[in-house]
């Protein structure tokens, strides 16, 4: 059985589930002659100067402080530029940095591109760098990407361009971090207005997520939470052109309806594309479908404080349940590769060791029989309202059935799902990670080291402490060849524990108007929107 749980319905009443309509792969979509009026007038007056991506959710925050989602960070990628960035093969670049360099062990030295200003005339400089780091690691912040960060200690300025980073140990993927989006610049100004703001009794980054200001190629001209977001060109951008004059960000839940959209020039991009659309996109003329390499993970977690997903036995029966090339070749429609471990292969730290899960029915039933639970049990499997992921529940919902798990299936928004993943409440779940650093660091620690549960990404709510050791050591570690063993390590003990299965490494899919052109998506599933245009 499937339930279906809606944004509205949870507001008003707390839960209500009713039955949803089955997932079917060879559903049709309207025809385009169906299409509203609204589209057609679209399709008609679409304006080249004018780019249009439909996300399949909402931003939940523009602070890069907060808001560690998709949505939210392919938006405020356009608004805010990092001190160091990663091209599409996960080499570091320099950015709004003209150098980052390692002084000594626990030592960093950063020296500033100089003439750049934020959108609101703010000066880039040292002291601006300093009150973000300063304000990310604040406590009264509480954000959740500080523990990207906690490790340093002091920021030094030394002149208007440049500051030392100390940190409390040595940290060697630094860089790294700092490439990710939780690394971007906010104006100082805002962050004054921010705090003032909190004295007053407003929440930590309501001023910087009302008034997003960086240094980025777009401003914010409006936003229209659960709806859209309008950006307009940055003018004084100090690193180039930017290419469309606009770009609108619009908030389209339903797969089907965005790739309907994209047909009659609606909308020039798509994200999350369904693999099982992407034949009906390619055999269009007038659509592309874009593919990159992932340093994502999908998996099936499992609630590891809560009855009966505490036991270790448990997690192993169902993992030996799964099969996951049904799941890669029949959802992913091949899109996808199976995971052997928590890490992408393109990813420093994954391991080359590990042996895939392959399904065994008879030890799950074993292993089940071990746990106490001969006749099986009862549980729920929530998922967010994306087809695929419906699609990943009802094959596993298949696949658990003969060992006796009767699995109910709860669909909501995806919105609504991650709060409720955050607050440990699903006891069998699908999500997923991307390692946005390229770096085992970012892929392991925030997903489980126990001090990351919940909205820093443990969602499983795991916890050993020789994994913690391990994830730890590994941070501490300058040797490259003995950072990698203790990523080696951990991903064992891991694998070991099972407080998830990880299911598949997916392409990146978008759906692209053919004349859109520069667009290209990051290995951490994020959009490369410089200078993305539409060709004459």
């Amino acid at each position: 059985m499937k339930k279906v749980i809606g944004l509205s319905a949870l507001v008003l009443l707390g839960a209500c589930a009713g039955e949803g309509e089955p997932v079917n792969n060879t559903e049709e979509a309207p025809e385009n002659n169906e299409a509203s009026e609204a589209d057609a007038s679209n399709e008609e007056q679409a304006d080249p100067d004018a780019l249009v991506i439909n996300m399949a959710s909402d931003v939940s925050s523009l602070d890069p402080h907060f808001g560690n989602d998709h949505p939210s960070l392919n938006v405020k990628r356009t608004i805010y530029d990092t001190l160091v960035s990663t091209d599409e093969n996960l080499e570091l670049e320099m950015s709004l940095a003209e150098s980052f360099e390692q002084v000594d062990d626990t030592t960093w030295e950063v020296v500033l591109q100089e003439g750049i200003e934020f959108h609101d005339g703010a000066e880039l400089n040292a002291e601006s760098v300093k009150l973000n780091i300063e304000r990310m690691l604040d406590p009264d912040l509480a954000s959740p990407v500080a523990f990207m960060f906690d490790m340093i200690e002091e920021v030094e300025l030394v002149d208007d361009y440049s500051l030392l980073i100390h940190t409390e140990y040595p940290f060697a993927p630094l860089r790294t971090h700092f490439a990710h989006p939780a690394g971007q610049q906010i104006s100082p100004l805002v962050i004054e207005e921010d705090y003032a703001a909190m004295e007053d009794g407003a929440d930590p980054g309501s001023v910087v997520n009302e008034n997003p200001t960086g240094t980025g190629f777009y401003v914010l001209e409006e936003q229209e939470p659960g709806s859209s977001y309008e950006l307009v060109q940055n003018e004084n951008y100090w690193n180039g052109e930017p290419g469309a004059e606009t770009l609108t960000f619009e908030i389209v839940p339903e797969d089907l309806t965005r790739v309907g959209q994209l047909e009659t020039d609606s909308a020039q991009i798509i994200g999350h594309l369904n693999p099982n659309d992407v034949q009906r996109v390619e055999d269009n003329e007038e659509t592309k479908v874009a593919r990159y390499e992932s340093a994502s993970l999908a998996y099936l977690g499992f609630q590891n404080e809560e009855e009966p997903f505490d036991d270790p036995l448990v997690r192993e029966a169902i993992a030996l349940a799964v099969n996951k090339e049904d799941i890669v070749n029949s959802v992913m429609n091949g899109t996808a590769q199976p995971a052997k471990g928590p890490l992408a292969p393109i990813v420093f730290g994954a391991s080359d060791q590990l042996e895939q899960i392959v399904q065994d029915m008879e030890t799950a039933q074993d292993l089940l029989a071990e746990a106490g639970f001969d006749e099986g049990f009862e549980t729920e499997l929530w998922v967010d309202d994306s087809r695929a992921w419906q699609d990943a529940a009802e094959i596993i919902q298949a696949q658990l059935a003969p060992i006796g798990i009767t699995v109910d299936i709860i669909s909501m928004e995806s919105g609504v799902h991650r709060d409720h993943l955050n607050d440990g409440d699903a006891p069998m779940f699908i999500s997923s990670w991307g390692t946005v650093t390229g770096d085992a660091d970012y892929g392991l620690y925030p997903v489980f080291h126990s001090e990351s549960r919940g909205v820093s990404g443990n969602r499983t709510f795991y916890e050993n402490s020789e994994v913690d050791d391990l994830l730890e050591a590994a941070r501490q570690e300058s040797d490259e060849a003995e950072r990698e063993q203790l990523y080696f390590d951990a991903q064992e003990l891991i694998m070991d524990d099972l407080p998830l299965v990880p299911l598949y490494h997916i392409e990146h899919l978008a759906g692209l108007q053919e004349d859109v052109e520069n667009f290209v998506i990051h290995p951490s599933s994020l959009y490369d929107m410089f200078p993305v245009t539409r060709s004459e």
